[in-house]
């Protein structure tokens, strides 16, 4: 890529807003832009913008978080008891069976590393260019938020990746094969973006709908800061979220994600907006409704686990959306007992509404990504584990497990560090099963990853290696000897 071009698909307008007519949507390309007139304008930054958050979407071939098994939920809900496959990826992610051949894990890398390198070369643009200071700060804010976000994204699945620097960037022709980051120097690179976009970006009040906010900056930084077990920093940043005075959890758990749901919420702290047209996508109901579903089915390519669903309490109303028993288009009862070919696993993982008369495989749920009860259970563990756990930490869980419909855990019986974080994972995969895959990591975090998929998956594959991904044989070959693979892959 020659250093006078940088290459903009802009994500169609419905993505970021809702209030925008489908038959208004106009894709543009602006391609071949010379920086020495471009960006001028405040169109042109915010062309400029919503293409930092063109990856960022749900979307088959091209968005990191699409609900399909091209998806960074999809695959990583599948390490871990919350979802089982029997072929395909998913049944791979479930053996822990990561190849360094095998596209599904390598291509997050692949496919998404470079769009750092992307919103890099974006912010230099604006940097330099003539439209006011105020809306560079603001344009820049919301493309750190976009880098910090695919970057952690990368981090947390393949551990600390290549960077490139701006200079480099800026000569193209120049070969220069990186190293990747050391740990350090990868979170001290998100951590000033997330910094950044905060203090520039808008409170959650004025954040439009589908675009970053504060709330989302800090909460990136969150998981990057349990990600590292910086205790004292994830409580300190749930506090900030918290005196937004903003959030609060919503009566109803099941309506966040209905048609309207997360739009209507009081807890969401940012959603990808979706919609029939394939703008941003959700193929949820396509991936696991089975064939034979009435009245309209889908692909059945994965389920839960009985495991994962027995030890959900029997008030809890997370669970309500765990499909236990349907009758299909065959006429034929299907349950625990009578299993047929997609309950013999586990209940049917639904999560969100059927949306039973969408048009196409797609649905218009939006994709619900953070919300505040995952900055609850935060702070609880952070309180707990830079010290010991409190009646402090206890209530924050409870006013959790109160929406649930459950009644309040007693601190004595979790005085214990380990009792207390058991009760914190059985908590986050109640409540976060199935929205953006971030239980892997916390079973990574507390050392169980590797035993709950011999417990529930019966894998003989696993090992201490696979807390993270492989990269591809092609991006360590291009890396010439200084790109090193993860440890126990080929």
């Amino acid at each position: 890529m020659k250093a006078s071009k940088i290459f903009l698909i802009i994500p169609l307008l419905a993505l970021l807003n809702s209030c925008t007519k489908t038959s208004d949507l106009v894709p543009k390309d602006y391609s071949e832009i010379n920086p020495n007139i471009f960006p001028r304008s405040a169109s042109d930054l915010e062309a400029m913008v919503n293409a930092c958050y063109y990856p960022l979407r749900g979307a088959y071939g091209d968005g990191i978080f699409s609900t399909s098994e091209n998806g960074v939920m999809f695959v990583a809900d599948a390490t871990t008891e919350i979802l089982h496959g029997k072929y395909g990826p998913q049944g791979s992610a479930s053996l822990h069976n990561f190849r360094s051949d095998d596209p599904a894990f390598t291509r997050y890398y692949d496919v998404f590393y470079n769009k750092i390198s992307r919103m890099t070369q974006t912010i230099d643009l604006i940097q330099n260019s003539t439209v006011s200071d105020e809306l560079k700060k603001k344009s820049i804010a919301e493309v750190r938020c976009a880098r910090a976000l695919m970057a952690y994204t990368l981090f947390d699945l393949y551990g600390p990746i290549v960077i490139a620097p701006l200079e480099l960037l800026k000569n193209p022709l120049q070969e220069a094969p990186l190293a990747r980051l050391t740990n350090q120097e990868m979170v001290d690179y998100i951590t000033a973006d997330c910094e950044a976009a905060a203090a520039d970006l808008p409170d959650p009040a004025n954040a439009a709908y589908g675009r970053f906010s504060k709330a989302l900056a800090i909460m990136i930084n969150i998981r990057l800061n349990l990600h590292e077990k910086n205790w004292a920093k994830v409580v300190t940043l749930s506090n900030e979220v918290i005196a937004f005075n903003y959030f609060k959890l919503d009566a109803d758990y099941k309506a966040m994600w209905d048609l309207e749901g997360a739009k209507a919420s009081g807890e969401v702290i940012w959603a990808i907006p979706c919609d029939y047209a394939g703008t941003s996508e959700n193929q949820w109901q396509l991936m696991v409704l089975p064939s034979n579903f009435a009245p309209k089915g889908g692909y059945g390519t994965i389920s839960s686990t009985w495991w994962f669903y027995d030890r959900f309490e029997a008030a809890d109303k997370r669970k309500e959306m765990l499909i236990t028993e349907y009758t299909g288009t065959d006429g034929i009862t299907y349950n625990r007992s009578s299993p047929g070919a997609y309950l013999d696993w586990g209940p049917i993982p639904l999560k969100i509404a059927q949306d039973a008369e969408r048009t196409s495989g797609l649905t218009t749920v939006d994709i619900v990504m953070y919300r505040y009860a995952d900055i609850l259970l935060s702070k609880a563990e952070g309180i707990a584990n830079a010290g010991a756990p409190t009646q402090e930490a206890m209530d924050l869980v409870n006013v959790v497990r109160a929406r649930a419909g459950l009644p309040a855990k007693l601190l004595a019986n979790y005085s214990s560090l380990d009792s207390f974080n058991d009760l914190i994972l059985l908590e986050r995969s109640h409540e976060f099963w199935c929205e953006n895959g971030q239980y892997r990591a916390d079973l990574i975090r507390h050392g169980k990853f590797v035993s709950r998929a011999q417990e529930v998956h019966g894998s003989t594959f696993t090992g201490p290696n696979k807390v993270v991904y492989p990269f591809s044989l092609t991006a360590v070959a291009e890396g010439k000897g200084v790109f090193i693979q993860n440890p126990g892959y080929n």
